[in-house]
């Protein structure tokens, strides 16, 4: 198994970082590759925000859920979906571009490119014996954290990356079934046959979280999931995306 797959393979979230913060050349190495990601078309339609200053990241760990990683890390990366440079593009070149930078599939080109570019930067830091977790919680309150980050129209933060040492060993989620997750040909319909899949998935994860809490916690993978899709979540986001001037055809 060659390094590059062995990193792969071993990651996990990390929630406790070290007081070390990462040196220049590890942000800018992390972000250089993370610029060597795939992009659509070229259009590399994203922005990183690297944040230092002790008090945004407070302020950022505050609007996202009083999630005390986000503060407490090496370094804290935004990964935005930005369409504005794109704009500043048609103005230099005299061409109204409205149409495309408003339409549903530019806003889904400008995420798939910031979470490509996410990607390779967390396989990047962890290469460097680095710990990585995203943060979804900058959407709870994504206005106040965009006015935080001075975000002009046209970008959005998209999810944070806390990057830093490990300050422990963490333990490794198992994952969905790989016939839950990749299909030949055509996708699998046999409703009664994922299930079964499901079902011992149910049993790892129970399993998983009962050794890691003592007992004290031992809930099924689909009970975790209709629990929290029971109550949608975040419903102010298109209306955001649409002051934003992102998705309106």
């Amino acid at each position: 198994m060659n390094p590059t797959i062995q990193t792969l393979l071993s990651h996990r979230s990390v929630r406790q970082f070290t007081e070390k913060k990462l040196s220049q050349e590890q942000i800018n190495t992390i972000v250089e590759c993370a610029q060597m990601a795939s992009t659509s078309s070229f259009i590399q339609a994203y922005t990183i925000i690297g944040v230092k200053n002790p008090d945004t990241k407070a302020r950022l760990a505050e609007l996202a859920g009083n999630q005390p990683y986000v503060a407490a890390n090496g370094h804290f990366f935004v990964f935005c979906a930005d369409l504005n440079r794109h704009e500043a593009a048609g103005e230099m070149e005299q061409t109204d571009v409205t149409a495309s930078l408003e339409s549903t599939e530019k806003f889904l080109v400008a995420s798939v490119d910031a979470a490509l570019a996410a990607q390779n930067a967390s396989i990047a830091a962890e290469s460097m014996g680095l710990g990585i977790c995203y943060i979804g919680g900058i959407r709870n309150n994504i206005e106040e954290a965009g006015e935080l980050l001075g975000l002009p129209d046209r970008v959005v933060p998209l999810f944070g990356l806390a990057v830093g040492e490990p300050a422990k060993e963490t333990s490794q989620k198992p994952r969905l079934p790989l016939k839950n997750v990749y299909h030949e040909e055509k996708y699998e319909q046999d409703r009664e046959q994922f299930k079964k899949g499901l079902e011992k998935y149910n049993e790892t994860i129970s399993s998983y979280y009962s050794d890691r809490t003592g007992g004290k916690r031992s809930d099924r993978w689909t009970e975790q999931m209709s629990g929290m899709l029971s109550e949608p979540k975040r419903m102010h986001m298109k209306s955001y995306l649409d002051k934003k001037g992102f998705m309106k055809s």
